[in-house]
């Protein structure tokens, strides 16, 4: 088997194997495009109760555990819905912006007590009379106040601060501010707090914090953390997807893109055949290249460039002929041609150096002048050679 014929199947591997990868590279493209167009993104370390990580609440999720709480982990709506029927449960809920107001008072109806872990304004209003967001410290307070939990914790580190609505009770006073609201209505209970600043791995250490977690979510036997998710949404009030924000065109347009790359990849990428070998390197007569540069000069009509290289050609010979170093000057060869002929310097010199032509004709006569002088000093030189 040759060279040839033993390389033509690895040659085919690699191409097969240089699409593979094209292939997979545009369906990796477009999976990544459709989640960013069509899908969602939630971010599950911030207040998990399944992260270990910084913002994660595994630890405070284990320390309930521990103290006999049956902790349900509902990462939709339907589940937390399950988990709280039937059950005198206490639901911990993070913000939830895809929840319209009744379902958000539906939701917190169902459970016993509710605790807000990372409240926002429109959660406050609808569940606390109108409470809402305040101020920001990083600091412990202590408790001032009556509610059980808070005045067994006696101190903790707030940092989100809440305004009180009406018949709302605010512990860890900052100003006229809090760091925990607690709204209490025939034995049910709504709490917030943030719990960036308390119920985090991280900080659940720091004061009085774990005290807190335990008071305010250990109230009943059964606790349910509902974690948010965009399908949660009830309908024609789910938030706008990046595919209902761009215009009809993009989809279609990303489409195309695709579909020309490929194209395009298919098409640079094409291959008839194995290479053809040529030996290198191709002999080019003297005379082709003579002719086409002479083309090249009459199209150009540059005489003076083209009797230049004459001239350069002619006294290159000169030289060799008079036995001259091949740096010589073009007026020192001009000397020694007109020294060895016994003829005018002046008249050399303008033949091998200074005549400028102006015409195609004075081109030519220039060259017969140089072809002439050349044969001159050969005649001469061959003439000295001779023995008499």
């Amino acid at each position: 088997m040759s060279a040839v014929t033993a390389a033509r199947p690895r040659s085919r591997g690699r191409a097969a194997l240089g699409w593979i990868a094209l292939v997979v590279g545009l369906l990796l493209v477009s999976l990544v495009g459709g989640l960013f167009v069509y899908g969602g993104y939630t971010e599950r370390a911030l207040l998990d109760p399944d992260s270990a990580g910084p913002d994660g609440t595994r630890a405070v999720v284990r320390v309930i555990e521990q103290q006999g709480v049956r902790v349900i982990v509902a990462r939709d709506r339907p589940a937390a819905e399950r988990a709280l029927a039937g059950a005198d449960a206490t639901l911990v809920m993070r913000d939830a912006p895809m929840l319209s107001d009744d379902a958000l008072r539906e939701l917190s109806s169902r459970a016993r007590h509710v605790v807000l872990v990372e409240p926002r304004s429109r959660a406050l209003d609808v569940l606390m009379n109108g409470s809402s967001l305040g101020g920001f410290v990083d600091d412990t307070a202590a408790a001032d106040c009556a509610v059980a939990a808070p005045d067994n914790a006696r101190t903790a580190r707030v940092g989100e601060l809440l305004v009180a609505g009406d018949g709302v009770t605010g512990c860890f006073p900052v100003g006229s501010e809090f760091g925990l609201l607690s709204l209490e209505d025939g034995g049910r209970s709504v709490t917030a707090l943030d719990g960036l600043s308390t119920l985090t791995n991280s900080t659940l250490p720091r004061e009085g914090d774990a005290a807190l977690a335990l008071g305010v979510l250990g109230k009943t036997d059964t606790l349910v953390w509902y974690v948010p998710a965009p399908a949660d949404a009830d309908p024609g009030a789910a938030p706008p997807t990046l595919s209902d924000l761009t215009p009809p065109w993009v989809t279609p347009a990303i489409a195309l893109l695709l579909l020309s790359a490929l194209t395009a990849a298919m098409w640079r990428g094409r291959r008839f055949g194995p290479l053809v070998t040529e030996r290198l390197p191709v002999t080019v007569r003297a005379t082709e290249t003579t002719e086409g540069r002479a083309r090249l000069y009459a199209t150009a009509r540059d005489a003076p460039h083209a009797l230049d290289e004459l001239r350069r050609a002619s006294r290159t010979r000169l030289v060799r002929l008079l036995g001259l170093a091949a740096r010589t000057s073009p007026p020192d060869v001009a000397d020694a041609v007109a020294e060895r002929l016994g003829a005018d310097r002046s008249r050399v010199r303008g033949i091998l150096v200074d005549d400028v032509p102006r015409t195609d004709r004075d081109l030519v006569a220039a060259a017969d002048r140089l072809r002439d002088l050349e044969e001159s000093v050969r005649v001469a030189v061959r003439t000295e050679g001779t023995p008499r």
